[in-house]
């Protein structure tokens, strides 16, 4: 199949770790992290499921797709494209939990957003070319900021410093008319004080399914001062996004025709499909960072952001009541219009602020951090008519709703040595988190005012000898609904999720091979889960369900076989179970909606196998070729009922 890149410019190392380079010091990945980003970072020592990413990894993989397609050879992870192609909108599944439930931190501030709860990389174009580190953790983590981790974290960091002046310019082309276009510079480290680092983008792709194009810009802008006790550094990210709507999948009767371009989108118009059916949003980050050190062994750090974001989506929409907007009929010379064809624009304008704050404390025993958040999110949604195929009278916008979000957490974490080779540890973290919507677009009357209170204990041991570490470790998350969770009505209201994850693990690395094996259990209560019900407003809706659970396990480990060739490989086995599950099915013949019940059934888009595998040859210097593969199963292959409903993601 094509690929989005050059066949020898794809086959090259991903990031994960062979055998060679993870020969390093226990704790130097955290260790060499910026400080302000250590308090949401998982320590080597520390008892949780964890895959640490450095730059030169990032590097080699970079050739324009999304932060997602980097992440694709990480134990578990599944990865999903709406181009078809890595470039656009993507979707990442980490254990089958879905990016709404994966909390991803900016330098240690929430990116999530804080309605949908999801990630959109799209919106910061390139962000990997400013990244200088990421750390996934898979489970329920330590804490963090921002929209509660359900099932895995990302955090990325870009905030280490360039200690020498560069300048860069890095190009790629490939299948689908891709480009990339990127431009660094910076100052290296002056007068060992000051620090500047610049980065333009520019990526453009006709995408693989039709019409599926993208075209995005992006700035980044840092500068930093720094003392023997102090610094003080502001961060600009700035991304730019145009693409066109690719989301809409394609029937199984066209995927059996061989129809896998076939996009929906535009298609309501007759004839040609509309050439206009785009997402278009502008995204603004702003980030001022504050650090001192007390003493060796006292530091603080506390931050302050914004992010501004605003764009809309547009679409064709084909007779079209007037009524329905609001508007009045248009009275012609041959009568009355109650329908026509309209373009229609659904706007978000949003402002999401606060501050992150974190206190370390460590010694040769004891490493402590207090730290916690909090944030205020404003969001404005409105909808434009721009055009009538005859004619627009009255108001052009009909729908013109607001949504406000606070949220606030402190959390403990302590890391101790309470005998040889033996770690405790501990993190306490009380989240609050209060909802004010006034209105939907389908639903405008509908108010919800909430308020949660989370406790989120979580605790585990380690031990580390010579090359071998084992752990083991049990967390408590919880999660607030997201918007469209509170579409459902008055009548369906959801409630909180609940997770409780425990995890065991055993790794150990020698000079010439490296393993790791990873058991987990996670256990939910009021899962939020599609169930083909169909709400108050006519859509359909997650319900939460009462029990369910995911539990595997994961295995990884690579091999240096020569000096010049290694090979690195994982699979992940899981078992993800509903019970007591009821199916909604649509009745096209009788009207309303058919219901079967399972004693116990299988969680949608969570495949019961994800494995990984690259081969690795360094004929000389500066120059490596990779042979890498992934295999998603289509059906569970540890649910001996084969009733599950996931879909098979595939990178083209």
């Amino acid at each position: 199949m094509k690929r989005i890149f050059f066949e020898m410019i794809c086959l090259l190392m991903p990031y994960m770790l062979s055998a060679q380079n993870q020969q390093q010091t226990v704790d130097s990945f955290y260790q060499l992290s910026p400080i302000e980003i250590r308090s949401v970072r998982a320590a080597d020592l520390a008892p949780f499921t964890k895959t640490n990413i450095r730059k030169k990894e990032i590097e080699k993989m970079n050739l324009g797709q999304d932060i997602p397609f980097l992440l694709n050879q990480t134990p578990g992870v599944v990865i999903n494209s709406d181009a078809g192609n890595g470039i656009g909108y993507t979707g990442i599944r980490i254990r089958g939990t879905d990016a709404s439930r994966i909390n991803i931190t900016l330098n240690g501030i929430p990116f999530n957003d804080a309605e949908s709860q999801g990630s959109f990389f799209v919106d910061l174009p390139d962000f990997s070319s400013s990244t200088g580190s990421i750390q996934v953790q898979r489970g329920v983590g330590t804490s963090s900021n921002g929209a509660g981790a359900f099932g895995a974290s990302i955090n990325l960091s870009t905030n280490e410093i360039n200690k020498v002046a560069y300048a860069e310019l890095n190009n790629s082309s490939g299948s689908f008319n891709s480009w990339k276009n990127t431009l660094k510079a910076g100052t290296g480290l002056l007068d060992n004080h000051f620090t500047a680092d610049m980065r333009l983008s520019s990526i453009t792709s006709d995408g693989y399914i039709d019409r599926a194009f993208s075209k995005l810009k992006s700035l980044q802008f840092s500068m930093a001062y720094i003392n023997r006790k102090n610094s003080l550094r502001l961060n600009i990210f700035s991304g730019n996004e145009k693409t066109y709507q690719a989301w809409n999948g394609i029937t199984e009767a066209d995927l059996k025709a061989g129809k896998r371009k076939t996009n929906y989108a535009g298609t309501e118009k007759t004839g040609e499909p509309y050439n206009n059916e785009i997402d278009k949003y502008e995204q603004n980050h702003y980030q001022l960072f504050f650090t001192h050190q007390f003493s060796k062994r006292v530091h603080f750090n506390i931050s302050l952001f914004k992010v501004d974001g605003r764009g809309y989506y547009e679409q064709f929409k084909a007779d079209q009541s007037y009524a329905k907007y609001g508007l009045p009929d248009v009275v012609t010379s041959i009568g009355t219009v109650t329908h026509t064809d309209m373009v229609r624009r659904l706007w978000l304008d949003n402002t999401f602020f606060g501050n992150v704050f974190s206190l370390q404390y460590k010694n040769k025993k004891v490493e402590a951090n207090l730290g916690g958040s909090i944030s205020r999110y404003n969001g404005l949604h409105f909808g434009k008519l721009i055009w009538a195929a005859q004619g627009l009278t009255g108001l052009k916008k009909w729908y013109d709703l607001n949504a406000h979000k606070t949220d606030a957490n402190i959390y403990l974490k302590q890391q101790i040595n309470i005998a040889a080779n033996w770690f405790g540890f501990l993190d306490l973290q009380y989240r609050t988190v209060h909802y004010d919507i006034n209105g939907f677009r389908n639903n405008p009357a509908l108010q919800v005012k909430n308020d949660y209170h989370f406790f989120n204990p979580k605790a585990g041991i380690s031990f580390v000898h010579k090359n071998w570490k084992g752990y083991l470790s049990f967390g408590i998350a919880q999660k607030e609904p997201n918007r469209d969770d509170f579409e459902t009505g008055l009548t369906q209201q959801p409630v909180s999720e609940k997770l409780y994850d425990t995890e065991l693990g055993i790794e150990r690395k020698e000079s010439k091979y490296n393993w790791a094996t990873t058991f987990y259990f996670m256990q939910y209560k009021n899962q939020l889960v599609l169930t083909g019900r169909i709400n108050d407003v006519g859509a359909y809706t997650r319900t939460n369900i009462m029990q369910s659970y995911r539990t595997g396990i994961e295995l990884q480990g690579g091999y240096q076989l020569t000096k010049r060739i290694s090979a690195t490989a994982n699979i992940a086995l899981s078992s993800n179970k509903l019970k007591n599950f009821s199916e909604y099915i649509d009745d096209y013949d009788n009207g309303g909606q058919k219901i079967n019940h399972y004693p116990v059934s299988t969680l949608s888009f969570s495949p019961g196998v994800v494995g990984g595998a690259s081969f690795h040859f360094v004929p000389f210097s500066n120059f490596e070729i990779a042979l890498i593969s992934k295999f998603v199963s289509i059906k569970n292959q540890l649910d001996k009922r084969n009733q599950i409903h996931i879909e098979a993601e595939q990178c083209f």
